[in-house]
């Protein structure tokens, strides 16, 4: 960690090293571990540390852009010329207006740190492993599983005024439990690794294991489904990529192209942005420096915002939104998602089935239709039919082919305990119709 001072030291050297009309330099640094498991043993374990500036140098509407992580004086002087001088030679760029100024406002106090996270060092995550391997092992089954750990720090400056600083912390865990005939999965994820009871993650993915056992096959078909918050939020990641792309939206090819104020979900489903929510993986700024802030996404079904960073704003006539992420390709992008919670709980749901599938998550899942976000993947480690308001028993696995837009118009029921799911926040759903087009042998 280089931290706030020797951060803001490096951006303001690679400003003025740059002789553009505007500069803006991005560093962001730290470092990253991960330690894998497999057949309830230890196999890989790494570490990585690194820092990287990104300069973006501006000369009338020519852009350059180049990075480097030699932050010594040479090496910063070095990636400002290198940006100065692709900028030059690059073609215009009609879109672009300007680089974000300050927006006046203060920077939210968000808690994006914890000294337990950062410390939570080789022994320890072999030691949360081992809870994985030990309960896996004493249910007779074989454990899978991984945790990763970032502790790391971004800082943010341009010729305009803009300066920020916060480090971060993440620590992201997750398992899959096996046996010969059976799956059960269990994740979770937060700032502070003090979040996450690895304990319950075991038992949870033990049982769904255990509960998967001598699974049935079941014929392709629609059905009634209880979404558990990681099936739900497969499929928000690809209502939220797609609808927000900021070159389909202006092209006319995204489902919510010229639909500001109408209602493309179901009444029942609200979305918002908030990067300053503890309850997420929060941030109090964008990757432009843009102060984060709630916005309103969808309210009630109805698209109520489209979000910009300083390009895409500048295009469109209007203000960022603080939306700026680290891929240029996308634009803009909701970071922060949450989906209101109802009332429901998933028995509640399930006693509200008279026959359809109770689903754990989805696993490699792809995008088919763009314009309808039609999706298709596989049920995974955990999928059970439901008859007359109970489950039954296992099913064998199942393939689907589905329009997002479709089944978050078809919501009945939201669960009233979200969970923290990376990028988003998102409870259980019952969905009236989920389209199954295929079946597997496991």
């Amino acid at each position: 960690m280089i931290g706030r001072e020797g951060a803001t030291a490096i951006l303001r050297k690679a400003i003025d090293f740059s002789d553009a009309e505007q500069t803006q330099a991005v560093l962001i640094g730290g470092e990253s571990a991960l330690t894998r498991l497999a057949e309830n043993v230890i196999h890989q374990n790494v570490a990585e540390s690194d820092a990287r500036l990104t300069v973006k140098a501006v000369f009338g509407r020519k852009i350059g852009t180049a990075s480097g992580n030699d932050l010594s004086d040479e090496g910063v002087r070095r990636t400002a010329a290198r940006a100065c001088e692709i900028a030059r030679i690059n073609r215009e760029d009609r879109r672009f207006v300007s680089l974000p100024a300050p927006t006046g406002d203060a920077y939210p106090q968000v808690r994006c740190f914890s000294e337990r996270t950062a410390a939570f060092g080789a022994a320890k995550r072999a030691a949360a492993a081992g809870i994985f391997a030990a309960e896996a092992r004493s249910a007779g089954f074989r454990a899978a599983g991984s945790l990763g750990v970032q502790a790391g720090e971004i800082a943010i400056a341009n010729s305009l005024g803009v300066l920020a600083y916060s480090p971060h912390t993440r620590v992201e865990a997750s398992t899959v439990v096996m046996s010969g005939a059976g799956a059960g999965y269990a994740g979770d994820s937060a700032v502070d690794v003090d979040d996450i009871s690895f304990a319950e993650m075991a038992r949870t993915a033990v049982q769904k294991c255990r509960d998967s056992l001598n699974a049935a096959a079941l014929p392709p078909g629609d059905y009634e489904v209880v979404l558990e918050p990681e099936a739900v939020g497969a499929m928000l990641l690809f209502a939220i990529r797609v609808g927000f792309h900021h070159v389909l939206y202006r092209q006319g090819g995204s489902y919510l192209s010229r639909k500001l104020g109408r209602r493309v979900l179901g009444d029942n489903v609200t979305i918002w942005d908030d990067g300053t929510d503890p309850r997420g993986l929060p941030m109090p700024f964008d990757f432009e420096g843009t102060p984060k802030r709630k916005l309103m996404l969808f309210e009630n079904g109805v698209f109520r915002n489209m979000v910009y960073d300083s390009y895409t704003a500048g295009e469109a006539g209007a203000k960022t939104t603080g939306h700026s992420i680290p891929y240029a390709d996308f634009g803009a992008m909701p970071m922060n998602v949450f989906v209101q919670p109802g009332g429901a709980s998933i028995q509640d749901m399930i006693k509200s089935t008279e026959r359809g599938i109770l689903v754990t998550r989805f696993h490699y899942t792809n995008l088919v239709r763009p314009g309808k976000v039609v999706i298709t993947g596989m049920t995974r480690d955990g999928t059970f039919l439901i008859e007359g308001g109970k489950v039954k028993g296992p099913v064998m696995n199942m393939r689907f082919t589905q329009s997002v837009l479709e089944a978050l118009r078809c919501v009945e029921m939201v669960g009233s305990e979200p969970r923290r799911l990376g990028m988003a926040n998102v409870p259980a759903m019952k969905i009236g119709k989920f389209s199954f087009t295929g079946a597997t042998e496991y």
